[in-house]
């Protein structure tokens, strides 16, 4: 695939919108090499866009990085997608990578309204830096991980920056990774929305609703 693939915009990657364009500007202001620019954009999207799982996942538009960047919030897949479009826009190669994940210390009312702990289609995003690709997991943000005693994800430009193993504590498994997708040039929305509902088609409205009362009485 021609490098041109990982620098052009798509309907999700929305590299070219004056959005994301005017937030790269602002983020990267100064700066010339891309690493240290990937660094930048990379800390925004983990702290300044709040995990948020409650967000809807059938709906294309709730994908795009513009929609993210204007929500301020959004689960793995919505926030790797507005990495991917930060670091087109910032000219840096950009893709999307996906994995399978079971999370040891999803909240129970998680687990119980999806039946699981595996997160299927875990999204990142890679950045070419130096010659090769770089995964960096923008995922859980800074205070996320500080009220629930979670490794934060860190990123040197140099090194995969993938979620960890154990909690703080060391002792607690964490994250398990559990199958690879490879990576996309685009986001493969039908692809991801079919797992979705292949993995997750049974859980009911109340039960989810249930579950968001909880995270949101747990914020508080």
């Amino acid at each position: 695939m021609e490098m041109n693939e990982y620098l052009k915009p798509t309907p999700a990657i929305e590299s070219d919108h004056p959005e994301i364009i005017r937030k790269v500007r602002e983020l990267t202001a100064g700066m010339t090499d891309p690493t240290e620019k990937a660094k930048a954009v990379f800390y925004f999207v983990r702290d300044r866009i709040k995990y948020d799982m409650f967000v809807d996942f059938l709906t294309f538009d709730e994908y795009r990085a513009s929609r993210t960047l204007e929500r301020g919030g959004g689960f793995c897949v919505m926030k790797a997608v507005l990495l991917a479009a930060l670091g087109r826009a910032a000219g840096i190669p950009s893709r999307l990578g996906f994995a399978d994940i079971r999370n040891h210390r999803a909240p129970e009312y998680v687990v119980k309204a999806m039946g699981t702990n595996l997160f299927t289609y875990h999204g990142f995003a890679e950045f070419l830096l130096n010659g090769k690709w770089v995964k960096a997991t923008p995922a859980f943000d800074l205070p996320l991980c500080r009220k629930n005693r979670i490794v934060p994800v860190e990123f040197d430009g140099e090194n995969d920056a993938m979620l960890p193993e154990y909690d703080l504590d060391g002792k607690i498994i964490h994250i398990e990774y559990v199958k690879n997708h490879g990576s996309f040039a685009d986001l493969p929305y039908e692809t991801i929305v079919e797992t979705f509902l292949k993995v997750y088609g049974h859980m009911d409205m109340e039960s989810w609703q249930e579950a968001y009362k909880q995270r949101k009485e747990n914020d508080m």
